[in-house]
């Protein structure tokens, strides 16, 4: 019994150093990785003042009406993740693309992820651009902080265009997240790790291999940063505040949305519930999944310009 006792626990001491080991090594090379990579991102867009910091834009193109593209939940690199979408409509628009505190290029902040601080931050941005007319156009989370901006703006926004943006009452938006954990699992490397065998959503020809090598380097370096992670902490509160709220009625918009949501069949049912709310509203299914820019963005450009047409915008 003495024998058996002594191997167990021998094998259990080996498999705590194997395991010991394993994360110090993934630990100090994503530190050196990490210090390697930050030399080798590239700068894009601007930097405008908000707040006492920097938040980084992109401002491209030229036309009669401007779009403010803002990302979804933890996107690395806003910028680059709407590239092919910007592209097509900067033909014949000015297209700003803003990469709130905690993504991209841009500072970290204190102060607290509220869909109130983040939605003003924006505002700043934007008023820094002289910008004060506009299309608000945006991913995911950006429909929660849309419906913000509409109320609290009301004379600057023209019109709100969804791509798979979040609903206010979607379900499991209460449940609180794993901050911590993932915070940890970043600093140990295990997201590093985890990514390098995963593989993205950035693929050829859509994206070159310099935009997905920086995107890449962008999500090791600057992803699961703590100003985000404050951001994740707050999603539900966030939510919560927004149950029972949409876009105010006499607000025209426009929502491009996955049209067979696995982890959801009632995801189109939630955006057609609420475009019923308002009185200029219109809902488009896409095939796809929740990042429909990375495929459609043709499709979603074109779109938006036989809708935009319809309405008599300039």
């Amino acid at each position: 019994m003495k024998k058996v006792l002594k191997r167990m626990l021998l094998a259990v001491t080996a498999v705590v150093t194997v395991t010991v080991l394993g994360l110090v090594a993934t630990t100090v090379v994503n530190a050196v990785a990490t210090d390697v990579e930050r030399g080798r991102i590239e700068s894009y867009g601007e930097k405008v003042a908000v707040d006492g910091r920097k938040m980084n834009v992109l401002d491209t193109g030229e036309g009669p009406e401007t779009i403010v593209l803002l990302p979804g939940s933890g996107t690395a690199s806003p910028v680059l993740d709407f590239e092919p979408l910007t592209s097509d409509l900067a033909e014949d628009h000015r297209v700003i693309v803003v990469e709130p505190f905690g993504y991209g290029l841009s500072d970290g902040t204190d102060r607290p992820r509220t869909t109130e601080n983040v939605v003003s931050e924006i505002h700043e941005a934007l008023a820094a651009l002289d910008v004060d007319e506009y299309v608000l156009m945006g991913h995911s989370v950006a429909g929660l902080y849309g419906i913000e901006f509409a109320e609290r703006y009301p004379d600057e926004v023209t019109a709100f265009v969804g791509i798979d943006t979040s609903v206010p009452e979607q379900p499991g938006m209460d449940e609180e997240l794993p901050v911590d954990a993932f915070s940890a699992l970043k600093t140990l490397g295990i997201v590093r790790l985890v990514a390098a065998f995963s593989g993205d959503d950035y693929e050829a020809p859509t994206y070159s291999e310099q935009a997905q090598e920086q995107i890449g380097m962008i999500t090791n370096v600057y992803s699961l940063n703590p100003t985000y992670l404050d951001e994740m902490k707050r999603l539900p509160t966030n939510f919560q505040n927004a149950r029972g709220t949409t876009f105010p009625a006499d607000l025209p918009v426009l929502m491009f949305v996955e049209a067979d949501n696995a982890a959801n069949s009632d995801w189109l049912g939630l955006h057609e519930r609420q475009a019923a709310e308002i009185d200029d509203a219109t809902v488009i299914p896409m095939d796809g999944e929740h990042y429909l820019h990375h495929t459609h963005a043709q499709d979603i450009a074109s779109q938006f310009r036989t809708w935009e047409a319809e309405r008599g915008a300039p």
